[in-house]
């Protein structure tokens, strides 16, 4: 029976390549593509903003758990 060879695709370009060194990534190219996504903040990570209120009773939960 044949090897199995394992391939990812590349989250930049698209295109199906072997699992190697640059992984997930094809290439260096597409690795430091990514790695100028992040540097320029491109991408994000959606967060809501909490008011006093919301703050105080996580804090409470908090307090409740640390006595346990």
């Amino acid at each position: 029976m044949g090897e199995v060879l394992k391939t990812c695709r590349c989250p930049i370009c698209g295109k199906v390549v072997p699992l190697g060194k640059y992984r997930p990534f094809c290439s260096k190219r597409c690795a430091d593509i990514d790695l100028g996504n992040w540097f320029d903040e491109s991408y994000r990570v959606e967060a809501e903003e909490i008011d006093d209120q919301d703050i105080e009773a996580l804090e409470e939960l908090i307090s409740r758990n640390d006595e346990d």
